[in-house]
């Protein structure tokens, strides 16, 4: 994955504190009876683990990091050959990528590994020496292939889809003959990677199968005993995987496994990934797996150029730590083993994708990724992907998300894939603290909770009287973002981010309501829906279709405030044609405005400003129109009606959702919602609740204000569900409802209703399942440093901006 953030200058101080985290001793490797084995982190045992259970990394880009002087070491320090490192901590299975052409014209290499044949097959040899089995991906492209782009190799351009099934065929049997002579031991091939919506340039389901089954035909002819898999991603979006299978299935494609991309900051909950999978496998006898999973163990940055995950990811799933690796990687295996089995493993992506020198190097490191091709792309790429590797080209943006310390020290987290056969334990130790957000509108009272919820390794959580520093939160004062730091009864430090927004004037702005009947949409191609790819929280409108379509999402704003405001709304897509256009736009009496959004990629995402004049009548209608060519696909999310003198230096677009980086996964860099701002006199209702981190049947206590109804509804959505009704007494009302035991986990909002429905406030939450913070297996003292640099770091937010330039989510 790639990402290019701006701002990341206030995240050095994490580095030093994650090693303080990272450092426990590595326990011995176990056989699966033994039981849990001591360790420096907490790992529960995944029961019933098949023998043959598939525990795999993609090191693609090992080559190009060894020849930049990158040395891999033991849990020692002990300079060893990756490969040994790998097997001695229960890795069994090793994937590589392959590209067609990954060269320009004068024979540069693009970058990331520049995993051509020759070099794929080099990696497979050094794998199958170590007695690791190899899984073959196919990008068929020359370079990175995923859901935003799926680029024809250079030498297929022009040719008809059938003429490009049979150059398919023939060059995956003519590359699979060179594994299969230099005696790779190749046990699953991939045929296309990420192939959501295209495969070497071909979209539409017809066309695809087709080059599917050229693959697969090229498989059984060379290597029959391998395992022909078909590559997807985005389990969290519904019907995405049924609707994949049944086209495969129409189209006679011949397939054994149904791969899945699952990262946890985008993709759902490891619940969800099962059931999508389960029902793949059960209702077309396939079996499934996870192809590409990581965590991060530290938001800082190794080698100068920025990284996919960063504070703006979300990232409350699991702490960000060794521990937190440990357990994210364990909860996929248990999601996949739960398939029955039909799930026969999970690959976690790039592991050893180190820095090849720290960022104080840069100059030196940039020459080594042009050099030798270790960096997420090399400017060489520019001429085959000119929109993302040409613009964004540089290091590696995978390296905190590594299972090997920047010095390339093995971590205790890659020995999981022995861990989930044993178990491990840990000396009980605090594994994450409640990071607070409040979010107010400017002018009402700020009101931090009394408690944080401080979590150990052993799955405990106590709620521990915390003490706010008085001054910072006197210095909150207009819209911005402020940290608060404070400290526990116990000791703990402890971190709180306030954010004072402008009045946003449209409701329901970022579809995380399930009511969405103060919006109209019309004509074909979009729907508003849960989706990874939403700007923040969890649903968005989302458009694709496979053929020509027009669409247009419409609110009316009534009740304004005449003068001057600022529409905003945050985009992102690809797939378009001369001609496209997505507009932003709003109508009053003074007339119409509107602005494009840019669909240059996956997660680039675009923010257009719209000037907006509201005239005597305090009327306004927003809306988003399109007239797109079939294959264009984005979503839309976020939409902002300011009154200009009330806009906010940030938006507000909380860290822990994706934010303009889930991504993390790559398109080219976008702007983040939001416009700058002046403080300004604010209107409206506010509403705050004592703790915006909770759990099913959890108590929290409401506190709105400015409220001009006698009476309200208090209740919680994303799907609406009334939990009380409260009496306002001189505008305000405060409540103490309780959360539904069955809610699941994710970002909902409490909300605050007038008893017709209108929407009057709302505040985000975030709503953990079991075991949602899992152990670190850190020292204590450690993660009250950590917390301590974390107050240190400012509370700032860095707008990341991510790019598909893949060193991204696929591999």
């Amino acid at each position: 994955m790639h990402a290019l953030p701006r701002g990341t200058g206030r995240l050095a101080a994490l580095a030093a504190a994650a090693v303080l985290l990272t450092t426990a001793p590595p326990a011995t490797a176990a056989a699966p009876d033994d039981g849990p084995v001591d360790a420096g982190v907490v790992v529960t045992k995944v029961d019933g683990l098949a023998e043959d259970f598939i525990t795999g990394v993609d090191v693609s880009s090992v080559l190009s990091q060894e020849a930049s002087g990158v040395v891999y070491r033991d849990a020692d320090g002990v300079p060893t050959d990756l490969f040994e490192v790998l097997a001695d901590s229960g890795v069994n299975y090793v994937r590589v990528r392959v590209w067609n052409d990954p060269y320009d014209a004068q024979g540069r290499g693009y970058g990331g590994g520049t995993v051509d044949v020759a070099r794929a097959v080099e990696i497979g040899e050094r794998a199958t020496a170590h007695g690791l089995r190899v899984l073959v991906d196919f990008h068929y492209s020359d370079f990175w292939a995923d859901p935003a782009k799926q680029h024809v190799p250079k030498a297929w351009e022009g040719l008809s889809v059938a003429d490009k099934a049979v150059a398919l065929h023939d060059w995956t049997a003519a590359a699979l003959t060179e594994f299969r002579d230099a005696g790779v031991d190749v046990g699953m091939v991939q045929v296309g990677n990420e192939t959501n919506n295209a495969v070497a340039g071909v979209s539409g389901w017809d066309g695809m199968a087709q080059l599917f089954s050229a693959g697969s035909s090229a498989v059984r002819a060379v290597l029959p005993d391998a395992l022909v898999a078909v590559h997807l991603t985005n389990p969290e979006t519904a019907g995405r995987y049924a609707t994949a299978a049944a086209a495969l299935d129409s189209r006679g494609v011949d397939y054994d496994v149904f791969a899945s991309s699952y990262y946890p900051y985008w993709h759902g909950t490891p619940g969800n990934l099962t059931s999508v999978l389960k029902q793949v496998a059960d209702d077309y006898d396939k079996q499934v797996m996870v192809a590409e999973t990581s965590w991060a163990r530290t938001l800082d940055d190794g080698d100068g150029h920025p990284n996919v995950i960063t504070a703006d990811t979300t990232t409350h799933q699991y702490p960000i730590s060794v521990q937190g690796q440990a357990t994210a990687v364990r909860d996929v295996v248990a999601a996949v083993a739960a398939v029955g089995d039909a799930g026969i493993g999970v690959f976690y992506w790039e592991p050893a994708w180190t820095p090849v020198g720290p960022p104080s190097a840069l100059d030196a490191n940039k020459a080594l990724w042009e050099a030798h091709g270790s960096g997420w792309a090399s400017s060489y790429a520019g001429e085959y992907d000119p929109d993302d590797a040409g613009q964004y080209y540089g290091g590696s943006a995978w390296d905190n998300q590594a299972l090997f310390a920047d010095d390339g020290t093995a971590l205790e987290s890659l020995r999981v894939f022995s861990y989930v056969r044993t178990g491990a334990t840990a000396p009980r130790a605090v594994s994450s603290v409640e990071q607070v957000r409040v979010t107010v509108t400017d002018g009402a009272p700020v009101v931090l909770p009394p408690t944080v919820q401080v979590t150990y390794n052993d799955g405990s959580v106590e709620a521990q009287a915390v003490t706010w520093d008085a001054t910072a939160l006197a210095a909150v004062d207009g819209p911005g973002t402020y940290p608060v730091p404070g400290v526990t009864a116990e000791g703990v430090a402890a971190a709180a981010t306030v954010v004072v927004e402008a009045v946003n004037h449209v409701r329901n702005p970022g579809f995380e309501d399930a009511d969405t009947s103060m919006w109209a949409l019309t004509g074909s191609g979009a729907q508003i829906t849960a989706t990874g790819d939403a700007a923040a929280g969890a649903r968005a409108l989302s458009f694709w279709d496979a053929a020509a379509f027009r669409f247009t999402l419409t609110q009316q704003v009534t009740g304004l405030e005449p003068g001057a405001y600022t529409l905003t709304a945050t985009g992102q897509g690809g797939g378009t044609s001369a001609g496209d256009q997505l507009l932003l736009g709003a109508a009053t009496a003074a007339g119409s405005t509107s602005a494009p959004f840019a669909l240059t990629g996956w997660k680039a995402w675009s923010t257009p400003s719209v000037p907006v004049t509201v005239g005597a009548d305090g009327a306004a209608t927003v809306s988003v129109t399109a007239t797109l060519s079939g294959g264009a696909w984005g979503t839309v999310d976020e939409v902002r009606l300011v009154r200009d003198a009330q806009q906010p230096t940030d938006p507000g677009t909380d860290p822990g959702d994706p934010g303009t980086d889930p991504g993390a996964d790559p398109g080219t860099p976008g702007t983040g919602p939001g416009t700058t701002p002046s403080p300004g006199t604010p209107t409206g209702p506010t509403v705050t609740v004592s703790d915006r981190t909770l759990r099913p049947g959890d108590p929290v206590t409401v506190t709105a204000s400015g409220l001009t109804v006698g009476e309200v509804e208090i209740g919680v959505a994303s799907t609406y569900r009334a939990l009380a009704r409260a009496a306002v007494t001189d505008g305000s009302v405060t409540a103490t409802v309780t959360l539904p035991t069955d809610l699941a986990p994710g970002v909902h909002h409490v909300q605050v209703r007038s008893l017709d429905g209108a929407v009057l406030a709302q505040v985000r939450i975030v709503v953990l399942g079991d075991g949602s913070l899992a152990a670190t297996g850190a020292d204590p003292a450690g993660a009250v440093l950590l917390s301590a640099l974390l107050l240190a770091a400012g509370g700032a937010l860095v707008l990341a901006r991510r790019h598909r330039g893949r060193a991204t989510r696929a591999a």
